[in-house]
């Protein structure tokens, strides 16, 4: 395989502020202590923290001809990011956030769709989308070109050509579960949260919700649990629960995000599955001792150190 990993879908640019505590009245002004720009999203902070650790890594994803999107793709670019899959057209916008953090880490956002409705993976551009070891597809249920059948005609010549298959996603209820379901019977790891996974099933125990999405063609689920770790679910029957690593929290931005990549890697790498799971929290609590996507991911070896001398919670 050319790359280590492609991560294709969901590429946002972001702006964030800490720490907010009020929308003041009227015209008033509130101060913030920091602020930062980020590249974002389930493709977008995935693609950063992978290449961050040493993958050869591949961004797939659309953008505006606008100020937003030149930065993306040189904030993609400066960490190593290959772009040549970005598209980039002027009657697009760029998906963008306003992202209002909290002291303690949650984080309020405003955000406009734009570009990642937009793109397409046409013939001419599949072979390179799915020459990577793992193929991952971020922010299914956002990408509304692809969403119609063909990020999972994708994932399938993705497995077909050899590749692991990752899959996240945006679902806020019930009527986002055919586009989902749709990519399943392709998704080696399906990797909601388990606000989405609820959401999605209308089920609230770990098991019953995994199962839930085995069922639908997911060889395995992974669900990210936030402040409680993450629970992982083998169709072989393999399931076990990680806690979460006891850090200070300054912003949850990107965690997810964050999981994927540092997961990916732990596939590249071979890791034995608990092992992988503690690898992407790792990246995961990296991720929210910083403001914005990526803040606290150096390399692979600064990760691991970090995992392996980390205390994790209760």
């Amino acid at each position: 395989m050319r790359y280590d990993y492609t991560s294709m879908g969901f590429i946002t640019f972001d702006c964030l502020g800490w720490p907010f505590t009020e929308v003041p009245d009227g015209g008033g002004c509130a101060f913030l202590d920091d602020f930062t720009l980020a590249v974002s999203g389930a493709a977008g902070g995935a693609a950063i923290a992978a290449s961050r650790m040493g993958l050869r890594t591949r961004a797939i994803g659309g953008v505006g001809a606008d100020p937003m999107g030149d930065w993306v793709l040189q904030r993609l670019a400066h960490f190593g990011v290959d772009t040549s899959g970005m598209q980039q057209r002027p009657d697009w916008r760029t998906s963008s956030s306003i992202v209002t953090t909290r002291a303690d880490g949650t984080r309020p956002a405003l955000h406009r769709k734009g570009a990642t409705s937009d793109f397409f993976v046409d013939d001419d551009l599949l072979p390179a989308v799915i020459d990577a070891t793992v193929v991952h597809a971020g922010g299914v249920g956002l990408m509304d070109a692809m969403d119609h059948g063909r990020t999972a005609e994708v994932l399938r010549s993705a497995q077909a050509n050899g590749s692991l298959t990752t899959v996240d996603v945006f679902a806020g209820s019930p009527d986002d579960l055919p586009a989902i379901a749709a990519v399943l019977p392709f998704t080696d790891y399906f990797l909601p949260s388990v606000e989405e996974a609820e959401a999605l099933s209308g089920l609230h125990d770990h098991g019953d919700m995994a199962r839930f999405f085995l069922d639908r063609g997911a060889r395995c689920c992974v669900l990210t649990l936030g402040d409680q770790g993450a629970y992982y679910h083998h169709g072989d029957g393999t399931r076990f629960r990680i806690p979460a690593f006891d850090v200070a929290v300054r912003c949850t931005c990107g965690c997810g995000d964050a999981f994927n990549g540092g997961f990916a890697v732990a596939l590249c790498k071979g890791f034995d599955p608990e092992t992988a799971i503690r690898f992407a929290q790792a990246t995961s609590a990296l991720n929210a001792s910083g403001l914005g996507s990526q803040a606290g991911v150096e390399s692979f070896e600064h990760t691991l150190a970090f995992m392996e001398g980390t205390a994790q919670r209760a």
